[in-house]
């Protein structure tokens, strides 16, 4: 748990050691004995060190993957046995990088101008009419090479520190501030953009001082080239001089070009394209871009994931590897996580808890933290039960000299509700049986305007079936969902759906939802009971099915965050029931926690599913077929999972094709 008083310190990959010591919490009186190790000057100091734990091997799925699937589709659901992360394949030979972000490059002066990029102490964040802090007594020091991922459930604060940090909210108590000569960088969940401006000059906004100096310097040559009468040859010379000494120290004369790798590999719109009428996710990427490209010294990426597909991913996880600065973000991408971060700082209910490690190695250490919660929780049970029992039985007379026994009582009492919530829960109705015929797609093309986005797709979806989505915003994924719910219809080929098939549609859109009325009243209706299948149940323990327990259900609707918004979308959309699901985007914003419990239903769920999703650990673990829009309007149907779809796809198209790069569509023929 966090110190009162002290400090955690969270380092880069270099071997010193921090201020944790057991289960990597600190208390006060241990904190005020050590100091950290890693001081100036090769002052010695006291620490506590801790033994760092290996990343745990995470092989072991890869032979059980294939009959995991067959059993899915031979059974419609299956088991849930121990959650680990499945082995991914090695990104390193992913060779799409900026130039600057080379980790061989020696840091650039403001990365090593402070010992810790960003200090808080005692920081306190409590929301008008909040019972308890989101953030409570945080203390914490960073070194400016960590790379920290932030977890913890929605709701818990994590987006609120990013804004701290980004000094975007100013309302809270305590202490925080950046390093001397330390500079932040705040990609938002919804960034703005200047609405004046195109895509490449929004993105070019991000290197505007190396931009300016080069246009300085282009604006003097041609004063060289054809100098006025009054022209001062010596000052143009010298103020030459000193602008190519400055763009050569930031590599500035590749500004282009790291500007095209940059837009390319992210996916971003066409650089003359006004941004006014682009979407959500289009301006997400550009606002990543014209971050990257500003090279912070602090980056801090607030669901940086969002809206990109996997290359663009893989490509993002290399960057922020190399990246020679503090990076700090927020995501559900627990593939990301294990790949990027080496340290996790979860958040829980006010508390914070710091793990040494990547998100692999925050699991095994949690997990062994939580056991010995749950031993001293059998203790405390009966501790409460001795203290009461003693309590009632102390006559008046002893009641000054036993204060510090009913001290301690309140105390245990205070940790017996600071207990862990359960495991949130999602429930999907339970369908009606499907039979044979589900989903099937014949010869189907569709196109706007001139652009072809797909022709002549063909799939059969089986029952039991799980389908995951993929490709680039704008090839035509949610348009397909739209042809199959017939909201629009194909202009060749047909859509056949089985007669017993009962569609249910989640799309992405959180419009709807009514930011006045609480979380019970916009999921119920206001009504107390619904019926699940062939039973009747309580609409608040619907509610709380999906992690909105007692008070939370009270919560007005507009003061959620973005993963609690999309919890109250999810449940009124699933409380309509179907079997045969349409998931647009379902694992946007949520935490880990609300995204296992939601693979867990999936997984459980005695029908069929088409999810578009960009989780890479999601669709590993649950489909049992990938759809893929490759580009050039073609796309890919392939039985198995995402691991098994990019071998194939390096296979039939080369290490290439891994490689992010902007879409292209056959020009429509008729």
């Amino acid at each position: 748990m966090g110190p009162r008083g002290g400090f955690v310190s969270l380092r880069g990959n270099k071997a010193r050691p921090a201020i944790i010591r057991r289960a990597d919490r600190i208390t006060e009186s241990a904190c005020n004995e050590a100091d950290l190790a890693h001081g100036q000057g090769g002052k010695q100091q006291r620490c506590c060190r801790i033994t760092p734990v290996a990343p745990c091997n995470l092989s072991h799925l890869v032979a059980a993957r294939p009959v995991r699937h067959q059993a899915r589709l031979a059974c419609g659901s299956i088991a849930t046995g121990p959650r680990r992360l499945p082995r991914r394949r090695p990104f390193a030979n992913r060779r799409a990088t900026l130039p600057a972000a080379n980790a061989a490059q020696p840091l650039p002066e403001h990365f090593m101008a402070a010992q810790y990029s960003f200090v808080m102490k005692g920081l306190t964040k409590t929301y008008p009419g909040a019972q308890k802090p989101t953030l409570n007594n945080l203390s914490l020091q960073f070194y400016p090479d960590a790379k920290i991922g932030i977890v913890g459930p929605n709701g818990t604060g994590k987006s609120t520190l990013m804004k701290i940090m980004g000094g975007i909210d100013k309302d809270f108590t305590g202490e925080a501030w950046p390093g001397d000569g330390i500079t932040v960088g705040y990609l938002a969940q919804e960034p703005q953009l200047d609405p004046t401006k195109t895509v490449k000059e929004n993105v070019m906004d991000g290197v505007r001082p190396v931009a300016d100096m080069m246009d300085r310097f282009n604006e003097i040559s041609a004063l060289m080239a054809d100098p006025p009468a009054d022209a001062d040859f010596d000052a143009l010379m010298e103020e030459m001089g000193t602008l190519q000494e400055k763009i050569d120290a930031v590599d500035g004369w590749t500004l282009d070009n790291q500007l095209e790798i940059a837009m390319e590999a992210l996916r971003c719109p066409p650089g003359d394209w006004s941004v006014e009428n682009l979407s959500g996710g289009e301006k997400r990427r550009i606002a990543l871009t014209r971050l990257l490209l500003e090279k912070p010294s602090i980056l801090l990426l607030d669901e940086p994931t969002n809206h990109l597909d996997a290359e663009s991913v893989a490509w993002l996880e290399k960057h922020l590897v190399d990246y020679p600065g503090n990076v700090i973000l927020v995501t559900h991408d627990r593939y990301f996580l294990d790949n990027v971060v080496n340290w996790i700082l979860e958040l829980d209910r006010g508390r914070y808890f710091v793990y040494e490690g990547n998100y692999s190695t925050y699991l095994e250490k949690k997990g062994k933290r939580l056991e010995q919660e749950a031993r001293e929780d059998q203790g405390r049970q009966k501790a409460i039960k001795d203290e009461l029992e003693w309590i009632r039985q102390s006559p008046k007379a002893r009641q000054a000299k036993s204060k510090a026994r009913i001290k301690s009582f309140d105390q245990l009492v205070e940790a017996q509700e600071n207990r862990a919530p359960g495991k949130a829960q999602i429930v999907i109705q339970v369908p009606e049986r499907l039979g044979g015929k589900v989903i099937e797609v014949n010869n189907i093309s569709k196109a706007y305007g001139d652009k072809l986005l797909f022709e002549d797709l063909s799939f059969t979806l089986p029952p039991g079936g799980i389908v995951g989505v993929i490709g680039p915003n704008g090839a035509g994924k949610s348009t397909l969902f739209k042809l199959i719910t017939g909201q629009e219809q194909p202009d060749s080929g047909s859509i056949s759906i089985g007669d017993t098939v009962r569609l249910g549609y989640v799309d992405q859109s959180r419009d709807a939802l009514d930011p006045n009325k609480n979380v019970w009243e916009e999921i119920s209706g206001g009504h107390d009971m619904m019926s699940i299948g062939k039973h009747e149940m309580q609409t608040r323990a619907y509610v709380g099915a999906f992690n909105f327990k007692g008070t939370d259900q009270q919560k007005k609707v507009g003061q959620l965050s973005g993963g609690e918004r999309n919890r109250v979308h999810m449940a009124k959309m699933l409380k309509q029931g179907g079997n045969v699901l349409l998931l647009d985007e379902p694992t946007n914003d949520l935490d880990t926690e609300t995204l296992a419990a939601l693979e867990e239903a999936l997984e459980n769920f005695a029908g069929c599913a088409v999810v578009i999703s960009h989780d890479r650990f999601f669709l590993d673990r649950l489909a049992t077929h990938i759809l893929a829009f490759e580009g050039n309007s073609h796309v890919e149907w392939f039985e198995g999972n995402f691991e098994a779809y990019e071998e194939d796809k390096i296979r039939r198209l080369g290490e290439g094709a891994t490689r992010p790069h902007a879409t292209t569509y056959k020009k429509l023929s008729r």
